[in-house]
């Protein structure tokens, strides 16, 4: 298996010998060794991820690096936080998965409104199995936890990932510069419920609901 380690803040480097990993096209900005890039259609795998990326008119590329040494990753800048699943499913933006295992199975699972309210269409990715994953962030990352009875809830456009035993449900309310009297309309979130983790960066995408 691939091993995963932090250059730096904003770089990923991955030791292979003979395995592989999929990675966000266009991200590989060094190797040492011998390395074979191969591009693939990302969104999920099977036939489920080609009816969403249909339907959706999403198109997320990915390649596959294979080989022997090391392969270093970045992308703008962002933070890199690296993700160990046991077993576990991770559903993460595909705008910020930078690298996975190539043992860890990607597909697709419907977020209705709350990936509508973003812009980022109705999917999110799903990553699941036993390994690592590379995830980026603009800014560092929190990992905020969420425990029965505590629900948490998140700007849409700050949200990164989330595991474990959640869930998640699309709401509507007073943000905090509409309660200012310097924002206009509503704002969405999303409410967590359940035993997991949830990921968040401390800068926020544009989205159609407003800004909290």
């Amino acid at each position: 298996m691939a091993q995963f380690r932090l250059h730096s803040p904003h770089v990923l480097a991955v030791s292979m010998t003979g395995d592989a990993v999929k990675a966000k096209n266009g991200s590989m900005v060094a190797y040492d060794g011998e390395m074979a890039f191969k591009k693939m259609s990302g969104g999920g795998e099977g036939l489920r991820g080609m009816v969403t990326r249909r339907l959706t008119g999403e198109q997320m590329t990915v390649m596959e690096v294979k080989g022997h040494g090391t392969c270093y990753f970045a992308d703008r800048a962002s933070e890199i936080n690296l993700v160990q699943l046991n077993g576990e499913t991770l559903h993460v933006e595909a705008s910020n998965l930078l690298c996975t295992d190539s043992g860890l199975r990607t597909g697709t699972s419907f977020t209705g409104l709350r990936g509508a309210s973003q812009g980022n269409g109705l999917f999110t990715t799903t990553v699941e199995g036993t390994g690592q994953a590379a995830l980026m962030s603009d800014g560092p990352a929190v990992v905020l936890r969420v425990a029965q009875g505590m629900p948490l809830q998140v700007d849409p456009g700050a949200y990164i990932a989330h595991q474990g035993n959640l869930q998640q449900h699309f709401q509507s309310g007073v943000n905090f510069c509409t309660f200012m009297g310097e924002g206009s309309g509503e704002s969405f979130q999303i409410r967590f419920e359940g035993d997991g983790l949830v990921y968040v960066q401390p800068s926020e995408r544009n989205t159609i609901g407003g800004e909290v």
